[in-house]
């Protein structure tokens, strides 16, 4: 077959590098966008941070460009169209390479207030977990062959703090990649002498040994106690399914010496690497957004503590003021590599308006759409909200409202929730009247928690308890929801 050319017409769809830098940045929260700044600091070296030094008009006209302030609201409180519309025809960018004046405040992005206080933490770093045990073993008499072994070890445990590699790979580890041969023997008593260490039950392979550890090493050993090694020990098995009544068979003790042994062992960490508090793997939680209650009104405020404020270089703009009026090859170089800088900046500041802008008009939305929740607190008076609800509501396509509810927070005075927490389903109930899942989930959850802890309500029973109460779901929905509370099942939920 000869091969051929052939013309078509095809009508594609393309964003553009600046609608693409938008959508990335509008799913950004709080602390990731503060880290893209500053990487776009360090590689832009026409972007640079506003030291408020700019001349009183320069900053009057900065403040009333960038800032949520200037963004113009109707009667009813709603962002006007226009601003709107601004958003979804993507970012614009002036020729600024013309023969107009270029003013200093059009390059140039506010993202505080005179009122906002700035504030710098100091962040002192101590040693690690593994340095901590590394530390440990070098005050115990060891000698060189012994001393790499324990290493290696340590080296070998997790951030839970167990080895869960069998201790013959092990063996075959320090063999190949050290030159040491190491017997079982000598790998179980270095082993034990790293079990050890603090923090209590380090270096255990499993859960068991790492109780063990920890209730041997207990000072006083009292009936609990013992009673508590007995349990872990030799029913392990019976214990962890809660199947209490083998326990008390075998171990011949009433309910109450059953209860205080049960109490001794949840004051066991089953998770001794997590003890240090350097390797905890707590997730700073910082809200993108400030809600607050004013006379039964609420009230948005984004926050922007950490963000600096950014401005196009007046020294990259003079650069391209002198470099422009060079006819040589060299200086239409530099006036292009100045140019493509000076873009990259306004693009970056364009880009971080409408973000600024997307956020406040779609929070605006929920906060309409959700008023008697964020004035009340009450779960109960959620309403059934969808992504299209709000991007009907504001003009916007639906992936976008998507980005704008993505990794977000909100601060209320109720505490901080994930943004997408107050987008729930629609469920009808017997009078046919619209409710939200979120209602049926707290109402599920009271219905958990009044339960007789001896014997907790099964699937079964709390699904024909939410039809007694108006709600008619299925079984799988029940477990769904328990699913999604992090609630167990009825026989992990039982206590003596």
């Amino acid at each position: 077959m000869a091969l051929k050319q052939i013309q078509n017409l095809k009508l594609l769809q393309k964003l553009s590098p600046q609608q693409i830098q938008l959508m990335k940045m509008l799913q950004m929260p709080t602390l990731a966008l503060e880290e893209r700044i500053k990487e776009e600091l360090e590689l832009n070296p026409a972007l640079e941070e506003d030291d408020g030094n700019d001349s009183d008009e320069e900053l009057y006209s900065n403040e009333n460009e960038g800032e949520s302030e200037d963004t113009e609201y109707d009667e009813s409180g709603e962002i006007k169209e226009k601003e709107i519309e601004k958003i979804d025809d993507g970012v614009e960018i002036e020729d600024y390479m013309g023969d107009e004046e270029m003013d200093s405040y059009k390059y140039e992005i506010s993202n505080k207030g005179s009122d906002d206080e700035q504030r710098e933490f100091v962040v002192v770093e101590g040693l690690g977990f593994h340095e901590l045990l590394e530390q440990q073993l070098g005050l115990r008499v060891l000698n060189e062959h012994d001393y790499t072994i324990g290493i290696y070890l340590i080296g070998c445990i997790d951030e839970d703090g167990y080895i869960r590699r069998e201790l013959d790979l092990i063996i075959d580890d320090l063999a190949f990649n050290y030159n040491i041969t190491a017997t079982l023997e000598e790998v179980k008593t270095i082993l034990a002498i790293i079990q050890e260490f603090d923090p209590a039950g380090v270096g255990a392979r499993t859960l068991q040994e790492c109780l063990l550890i920890q209730l041997n090493r207990k000072p006083e050993k009292t009936k609990e106690v013992l009673d508590a090694i007995e349990v872990v020990k030799n029913h392990m098995e019976e214990f962890s399914r809660k199947h209490y009544d083998k326990v008390l068979k075998r171990l011949a003790i009433d309910e109450e010496e059953l209860k205080e042994v049960i109490e001794e062992i949840r004051h066991l960490n089953p998770r001794p690497g997590n003890s240090d508090t350097k390797e905890n793997n707590f997730t700073e939680v910082v809200p993108d957004f400030i809600v607050t209650v004013s006379e039964g009104k609420p009230e948005l405020s984004i926050n922007a503590r950490n963000l600096p404020d950014l401005k196009v270089s007046k020294e990259y703009i003079e650069m391209l003021r002198e470099y422009s009026k060079q006819k040589n090859k060299d200086g239409k170089e530099a006036t292009s590599f100045i140019k493509s800088k000076i873009e990259n900046a306004e693009w970056f500041i364009e880009a971080l308006q409408q973000r600024h802008l997307t956020l406040m008009v779609s929070m605006h939305a929920i906060l309409e759409y959700q008023e008697d929740y964020f004035v009340s607190g009450d779960e109960s008076k959620l309403k059934p909200m969808i992504l299209k609800d709000i991007a009907e509501k504001v003009g916007l396509d639906v992936s976008t409202i998507s980005r704008v509810a993505n990794s977000k927070y909100a601060q209320t005075p109720y505490g901080t929730f994930l943004l997408k927490t107050f987008f729930s389903e629609t469920m009808t109930n017997d009078s046919g009247e619209e409710i939200s899942n979120r209602e049926i989930k707290k109402i599920l959850k009271d219905c958990i928690a009044a339960e007789a802890k001896k014997h907790p309500l099964t699937d079964d029973e709390l699904c024909d308890l939410l039809k007694q109460k108006g709600y008619p779901i299925a079984r799988r929905t029940v477990a769904k929801y328990r699913e999604q509370m992090d609630i167990p099942v009825a026989r992990l939920r039982k206590e003596v």
